[in-house]
């Protein structure tokens, strides 16, 4: 594509296209995004420049309310874009922070820039990333980090986490504003690790007005037993075996893989949704992730993400969306249920800031450490890991929590014994259950009218948090 300046407003069109995905992400100029970086946590042995964690703002910058959210496995702050946008529209006086955690920031994000931008086309999107995989001749290309080059990420545990959270929450109580702080699945353990950690005696929720779980909480259970001390100490040295990577490999043999083929499918779908599908022909994507028949970029993404075509492999990045459409060629996506596989895929999609909503390195440590939380009941795997999250008794918050078929009420049932162990009034809880009707995704990508999330948390946010 060729830009041209517009001489008598001295801007670029590709400055417009950049304006017009800013606002389509926010929904509203209102609400449009606005990101800082904040100095994190100083985790030993982590470069400097990695010790940073930045932040999503939408709403009106006076907002005196503030919910900050934390993204869950292998999911950036952008995850909450349409979400977002919803919530402020709804919530007078609050603003959403949205948390992206350090992780993203070994992230090459050139070529999805330059495809948003229009200096790329949707194939060289493709083999910048993917093509040169079998061709090794496609120049420039992307250069992954290494496992040996990013081996301080072993150590970016849920204390590295918490303390990242600190930083933020600190920022957000910044003038007597309000806190609350929510989490999507992971992100609903970190939360919790957060409100019953012991920061010099004092229990994180002490600095909280409230918390949010979706789908995610931090209590072990039958499904996930807590682990002795001699489990957590092998789980710890099999991390640290020297071959072993620092970051969960979803597709392997590549632990970035799934967050670029998301990342590509989604930024693809949106920008150019009626197109051929790119990823369609590529030999490296398995073919339980192709539809039965040519289609378009939205029509391939849907189906892959769609809680009904998907592979049980993608549960984490389901919605119910639609269905591939009935007929043409090549094929394209019919909207329905609960949301759309626009709505889907913004939620993942590349946006102007250079963040998506995947983490392409997510680190294994993280989500080891998430097992011993125990609703902050301390236990000697937290002393293995070297964790803090012991003030289980000291959240005397409001709460709310959120089930889809992922969470399967158990989120619900962490809710309420992290109430009861801080003795809770029982009016300040609101639990509801979608275990039947909702995937992992919907509440962050059901269209605002359809969605129960949205229709249960804003009253219960009004009426809980004053």
């Amino acid at each position: 594509m060729t830009f041209v300046r517009n001489r008598a407003l001295g801007i670029t069109a590709a400055a417009i296209a950049a304006l017009l995905m800013t606002l389509a992400f926010a929904g509203t100029s209102h609400a449009a995004p606005r990101v800082v970086t904040l100095d994190g946590f100083k985790a030993p042995g982590t470069p400097a420049q990695y010790n940073k964690v930045k932040v999503v703002k939408q709403g009106s910058p006076q907002g005196k309310k503030i919910l900050v959210l934390v993204p869950g496995t292998s999911a950036g702050a952008t995850n909450f874009g349409p979400l977002a946008s919803a919530l402020v529209k709804q919530l007078k006086g609050w603003q959403v922070w949205s948390i992206e955690r350090r992780e993203n920031l070994l992230e090459d994000h050139s070529a999805l820039q330059k495809y948003l931008k229009g200096t790329a086309t949707g194939q060289e999107l493709y083999d910048y990333y993917l093509g040169s995989i079998i061709n090794p001749a496609i120049n420039p290309k992307f250069t992954p980090k290494t496992d040996e080059e990013t081996s301080f990420a072993k150590d970016w545990g849920m204390n590295v986490a918490v303390n990242d959270v600190r930083k933020v929450v600190n920022l957000a109580n910044r003038g007597g504003r309000e806190v609350v702080l929510g989490g999507h699945s992971l992100g609903g353990s970190i939360t919790t690790a957060y409100a019953t950690w012991d920061f010099n005696g004092k229990a994180g929720a002490k600095s909280l007005d409230g918390l949010v779980f979706i789908d995610g909480a931090g209590a072990s259970g039958a499904s996930r037993p807590l682990p002795t001390a001699a489990q957590a100490q092998e789980n710890l040295d099999s991390l640290n075996d020297p071959g072993e990577s620092p970051f969960l490999t979803l597709v392997p043999p590549f632990p970035w893989a799934a967050g670029v083929f998301n990342a590509i499918g989604s930024t693809l779908a949106l920008k150019e949704p009626n197109a051929p599908a790119t990823l369609g022909a590529s030999p490296i994507i398995p073919s339980y992730l192709k539809p039965p028949v040519p289609a378009t970029n939205a029509g391939s993404y849907g189906y892959a993400v769609d809680n009904d075509t998907g592979p049980e492999s993608l549960v984490l990045v389901q919605s119910h969306i639609g269905q591939l459409a009935a007929a043409g060629d090549p094929r394209g996506w019919q909207n329905g249920e609960l949301g759309t596989v626009s709505r889907a895929a913004s939620v993942f999609s590349e946006h102007v800031g250079g963040m998506d909503g995947t983490s392409w390195y997510h680190p294994t440590r993280l989500s080891i450490d998430a097992g011993a939380i125990n609703n902050g009941i301390n236990n000697p795997a937290q002393a293995v890991y070297g964790d803090k999250a012991t003030k289980g008794k000291s959240v005397k918050l409001p709460m709310y929590s959120f089930d889809t078929v992922l969470g399967g009420g158990r989120v619900a049932d962490a809710t309420r014994a992290l109430a009861r162990q801080s003795k809770v009034p029982y009016k300040w809880i609101r639990t509801v259950k979608r275990v039947g009707t909702y995937s992992h995704i919907d509440p962050l990508s059901a269209s605002p009218a359809k969605n129960d999330f949205i229709k249960t948390l804003v009253p219960f946010l009004k009426t809980r948090v004053k």
